[in-house]
């Protein structure tokens, strides 16, 4: 009997472990392929829960990378001026709004800015993010603790490489931006 019963406990763990780690896998689809990308729960809750709300409802899909500067890292994420299948777009202001939903209190964490992090995207005030974030193309240990990062591609990294880059001497503004073509959880 009590061999029984911890075997179901065994095989209950691991089903339930393995469906918590599907629900923080997301799948970002670009031009050139997907981009798995892991969340960081444990370490920035609320920011996850913005993202994958935001990814689930659609608000993602179709909107551009407004700045992206070689070396550094491609922004993304303005659900409001930056969705080019919306009657609000508009490129110019693209980087300057967010979503309908409140905005979020940081979350710093010890994890780096390293290549393939994702970071919430904010004004000078820390507790500014809302919808916006941005995906690191190499270390940028200057953010650390300055930026709430929420996740980190593990597969793809090759496909964020080759998103368009901006205008280096406009701050990385991209004319005819790449997109998003969909964002959703595993």
């Amino acid at each position: 009997m009590i061999k029984s019963i911890l075997k179901f406990l065994i095989i209950f763990f691991l089903l339930t472990n393995n469906i918590i780690a599907k629900e923080n896998i997301m799948i970002l689809k670009l031009k050139d392929g997907d981009v798995k990308i892991e969340l960081f729960n444990d370490v920035a809750p609320n920011h996850v829960e913005r993202i994958k709300e935001l990814a689930n409802s659609g608000k993602y899909d179709n909107v551009v990378f407004h700045r992206v500067i070689d070396g550094f890292m491609a922004q993304t994420g303005d659900v409001k001026f930056g969705n080019s299948s919306n009657k609000d777009f508009d490129l110019r202001r693209a980087g300057m709004g967010g979503s309908d939903l409140p905005d979020l209190k940081s979350e710093f964490n010890d994890l780096p800015h390293e290549r393939g992090t994702l970071s919430m995207a904010r004004s000078q005030d820390p507790n500014s993010a809302n919808s916006q974030f941005f995906i690191c193309f190499k270390e940028a240990p200057f953010l650390d603790r300055q930026y709430t990062v929420f996740g980190k591609v593990i597969e793809g990294m090759e496909f964020v490489d080759k998103i368009k880059r901006g205008d280096q001497n406009n701050n990385g503004s991209v004319k005819d931006p790449d997109k998003i073509i969909s964002f959703k959880t595993k």
